[in-house]
């Protein structure tokens, strides 16, 4: 099954939610672990997203601006 991207904005989204979650007295160790887990994947997503473009970005700057 292929892996579905979840845009920039989505996954900033999804990252705001979980430090909701773990800032939140209530929450349990246990759940903490698993968000903070979910959490480190998203950043990690959301640092390849970027270095994509950045990349997309330089290409472009050389060619001066075409394609």
């Amino acid at each position: 099954m292929a892996k579905r991207e979840l845009s920039i904005e989505k996954a900033f989204e999804n990252l705001d939610g979980i430090i909701e979650k773990l800032e939140a007295e209530d929450t349990k160790l246990s759940d903490s672990i698993s968000l903070y887990s979910k959490g480190v994947k998203l950043l990690n997503d959301c640092k390849e997203a970027l270095d994509k473009v950045e990349k997309q970005m330089i290409l472009l700057e050389e060619e001066g601006g075409e394609e």
